[in-house]
């Protein structure tokens, strides 16, 4: 679980009664009764599936479970977030009655991962707490044993400690590896890497950061450089520690499939919503030596970077914990090869169904997440299938909310289908894991020139979309001595292989100096200018974006840890990138812009206000506006102004807790590349933008142009959309309409509300332009609002965001992630769902017909400018 959860939705009123008086309330009251966890009969649950309520935790003596394993009787063990380990008992199928709950006698506790392996409790505690008996907690891999043999659990060895654990991003869970004789170790981005004794992740990570750092706007993490949190395995004993990935946030737990193929479910940060370094919650699959990005701040890579790895699946804000595969359920087929996932904060697990297609890169599962369990509320924080019995079991909790402990079981029509066999990699003849053990094995061998060399070409001929496979043949060749293979990446034609083994060349050949502080650059000078003269042959016009993306990467890192180039290497380059900048990519022009910036060019701040100004969403003019922050020269007094009054019109942004941090140190940051007289000659917009937002100012609106309604603009659309529209003016609209500040679309805007990228697919044309005019009429469970009646009279209306022990959280503008109010729930008088969306209506009231229907159309599209509705 997180520092912060979002998004959870309404309470139920069993949990909201009141239950105690305050010093506000002086009214008597009669006497609290005992809270329960949610009612079974309250969730909505796959169809064939039972949810039953087997025990309500009493939270003032058993505290709140967030940990589940199952011992070799079929028991359970779970864990108390800041307390001790319960052993369950549990009721046959068929009955919730006979549970039996008590406490082990183990001197350990605070646990947020558990694993019955190798005759013993493995447990993982997350606390320096000092327990009752004296005993000193510390984040450690723990063994529990029984001394007596007599299952009894009450010998306690640590075996691994961690530093700079604790808390929630600290220590997580424990898993069995595949090769029955390890296990692998989860941990979250506050604990510190441990001496490993191999690794399957070449050991050169670094921030490589072209511009200076950004780092979160609350000074979170601050200091905290990568490799973030990381997957390790080691012995029975915590022995033989091998590194296996890194990059990850806060994946709180992971699973192996049936091929060895290892799966987690990774954190966003969801105080950077609305700005463009968020990254929603996601699926990943972890391969070996894999990398998935996370650094501090605003310095998280973007999924399309091709030194980390994207998710397979996004789910969007959430709050990730407990995992697992359906293996050994009683449930059909497709449930039983799910990947189960769950959602503190939105109170859902999710069944997401992976489909081998046979590749290794993002497109090698087509994942979709069904929602398989949804409650109001239901904090879930962990979940096992119990072979013994066939049965799914979960339990709520966690931050010292009442939990319970749920058992699942399918009670539809039977299901006889067996689990699917290896998908064939189309014509190959081999498996997805054949390649992947191929690969895990190359990574452990020392190969000889003639096969490194041969790596080389191997990556612009992979297969499909083959991203993970390009990645895993990179780390092969950062694993060996370059003077093996730096002549073929240097002289390799293929532009693909060419763009990912110089990148392999840069990081292997060059310490990233934010790693290595007793330098400031640790590159040959003389190897940066043949990797930038490769790089030079390579046609920038004739790439495909991704391609594009990869090849700004590399000079991204090649510079950083090469240091900057000479005059005569900055001249070839602004000659081979002057002609095509900016090439009207958002993401791809965001990249460029940082390097124009770096090398301080002459029209670096011609060429980026110019994107600046033009940008339609705050996140895409933040990008901008970022890289602009620390240019030196190329500066007139009328572009300074403009970015000065940039920096006054981003008071109106609104989003996550750490937004208004971030334009801080985007403005402290300008200020410091100004001269005296400069600074004097904007001083006066330099102080009303450090003087923050005005309340109740959102910035400029449009002019009513009339109120439209389904019944006239809906008979437009067949043939106003066949072709003609404007991309561009689609996407401003979407700005300015204010659509990016709730919704996401084509990996913009914020992640508030509903995902729009796949909206063409779920939406008839009039059924979209239906739920923009009426969004009232048919309102989403995960997205719905409550109305909160108060002791006092008043009244809250908006989604309930987080909760913590008897405080909730309510957010009363989804087009302000930060505008939160908390309410007591004693304070409460009565709560229901409300029938009003949070969506705002009228947003169409402000355009003409060709600009709605362009808005339209931009949305239809998927993002797509060459889609044929914009073709003249």
């Amino acid at each position: 679980m997180r520092h912060f959860f979002l998004l959870l939705p309404f309470l139920a009123l069993v949990l909201l009664s009141p239950s105690s008086t305050d010093g506000q309330d002086k009214k008597k009251r009669p006497p609290a009764k005992p809270q329960t966890a949610t009612d079974p009969t309250t969730l909505k649950v796959a169809k064939g599936f039972k949810v039953e309520l087997l025990y309500s935790v009493p939270k003032e003596t058993e505290g709140s479970w967030v940990n589940l394993c199952v011992d070799p009787k079929g028991r359970l063990i779970t864990s108390d977030q800041y307390g001790p380990l319960y052993r369950v008992t549990l009721p046959p199928l068929g009955s919730t009655e006979g549970l039996k709950v008590e406490k082990l006698p183990a001197d350990v506790g605070d646990a947020q991962g558990m694993l019955w392996a190798f005759d013993a409790l493995y447990v993982m505690s997350n606390s320096r707490r000092k327990l009752p008996s004296g005993t000193q907690l510390k984040p450690a891999l723990y063994r529990v044993t029984s001394s007596k043999k007599d299952d009894v659990l009450d010998k306690v060895e640590m075996l691994l400690e961690f530093q700079g654990a604790g808390g929630e991003h600290g220590t997580h869970a424990i898993l069995p590896h595949p090769d029955g004789k390890r296990l692998t170790l989860v941990c979250g981005n506050q604990t510190d890497l441990p001496k490993y004794d191999t690794t399957k992740v070449p050991p050169i990570w670094g921030d490589d950061h072209l511009l200076p750092r950004l780092p979160d706007g609350n000074g979170f993490m601050k200091g905290r450089l990568a490799p973030g949190g990381f997957m390790l395995n080691v012995d029975p004993n915590g022995k033989n520690a091998e590194l296996f990935s890194v990059g990850f946030r806060n994946q709180f737990d992971a699973a192996y499939n049936r091929d060895g193929e290892l799966f987690s479910y990774d954190a966003d940060m969801e105080w950077d919503m609305n700005t463009p370094w968020y990254r929603p919650t996601r699926v990943c699959l972890v391969t070996s030596g894999s990398e998935f990005g996370w650094r501090n701040g605003a310095g998280k890579y973007p999924a399309y970077y091709p030194d980390n790895l994207p998710g397979i699946c996004d789910i969007g804000p959430g709050s990730p914990t407990g995992v697992t595969f359906g293996y050994g359920a009683k449930f059909p087929a497709k449930y039983q090869n799910a990947f189960f996932i769950c959602d503190w904060s939105y109170g859902k697990m999710y069944a997401v169904h992976l489909k081998d297609r046979g590749l290794s890169g993002p497109m090698a599962y087509a994942a979709q997440a069904e929602e398989f369990i949804t409650g109001t509320p239901l904090p879930l924080t962990d979940v096992v299938i119990n072979p013994h019995d066939g049965a799914m079991y979960f339990a709520i909790g966690g931050r010292k909310t009442q939990g319970g402990l749920y058992r699942v079981t399918y009670v539809g029509p039977d299901d006889e289908k067996k689990p699917g066999e290896k998908t064939l990699v189309a014509g190959t003849g081999v498996s997805i894991q054949d390649r992947l053990e191929t690969l895990a094995k190359l990574q452990g061998e020392k190969l000889d020139e003639q096969r490194l060399k041969a790596i080389v070409p191997f990556m612009g001929r992979t297969i499909g979309d083959d991203r993970f496979f390009r990645f895993s043949l990179r780390t092969i060749l950062e694993s060996h001595d370059p003077k093996l293979w730096a002549e073929a990446a240097l002289s390799e034609a293929d532009p693909q292989a060419s763009i990912h083994a110089l990148l392999a060349l840069v990081r292997v050949s060059a310490s990233c100096p934010d790693h290595d502080p007793k330098r400031a650059h640790g590159g040959d000078p003389a190897l940066r200018g043949k990797i930038l003269a490769s790089l030079g042959k390579i046609d920038f016009t004739k790439l495909t974006h991704e391609q594009k993306l990869d090849m700004i990467r590399v000079y991204h890192v090649l510079f950083h840890r090469f240091g900057p180039p000479t005059a005569d290497e900055k001249t070839a380059w602004l000659a081979k990138f002057d002609p095509v900048f900016p090439t009207k990519n958002r993401y791809v022009d965001s990249e460029l812009l940082q390097v124009y910036v770096y090398l301080d060019a002459p029209k670096a701040g011609e060429l980026g206000m110019k994107l600046l100004t033009n940008a339609p969403t705050q996140e895409e003019q933040m990008e901008y506006g970022r890289a602009l922050r620390v240019l030196k020269t190329g500066w007139t007094p009328e572009l300074q102004k403009q970015y000065a009054q940039w920096l006054v019109s981003a008071n109106t942004f609104r989003g996550g807790n750490s937004l208004r941090g971030f334009m801080t140190l985007i403005r402290q940051d300008f200020e410091t590349t100004l001269k005296a007289d400069e600074k004097t000659a904007l001083n006066t917009l330099l102080k009303e933008a450090a003087a923050g937002p005005k309340v109740g100012v959102t910035g400029p609106a449009r002019a009513v142009v009339k109120k439209w309604t389904l019944e006239e603009l809906a008979p437009k659309l067949e043939a106003g959309l066949k072709g003609g529209r404007d991309f561009d003016r689609g996407r401003k609209l979407f700005g300015e309409a204010r659509c990016f500040g709730c919704h996401r679309y084509d990996n913009d805007g914020s992640a508030f509300g509903p995902d729009l990228s796949g909206v063409a697919g779920r939406f008839s044309q009039k059924d979209l332009l239906e739920s923009i005019i009426d969004p009232s009429k048919e309102v989403s469970d995960q997205y719905a609002a409550v109305q909160i009646e108060l002791e006092d009279g008043g009244q809250v209306f908006g989604r309930i965001v987080n909760l913590h022990d008897d405080n909730i959280s309510v957010n009363t503008d989804m087009l302000d992630p930060n505008a939160m109010k908390t309410v007591k729930r004693n304070n409460i008088a009565k709560m229901k769902p409300s029938k009003t969306s949070m969506m705002p209506t009228g947003l169409l009231d402000t355009l003409k017909e060709d600009e709605a229907l362009d808005l339209l159309a931009y949305l239809l599209s998927r993002g797509d400018r060459e889609n044929a509705m914009f073709k003249k």
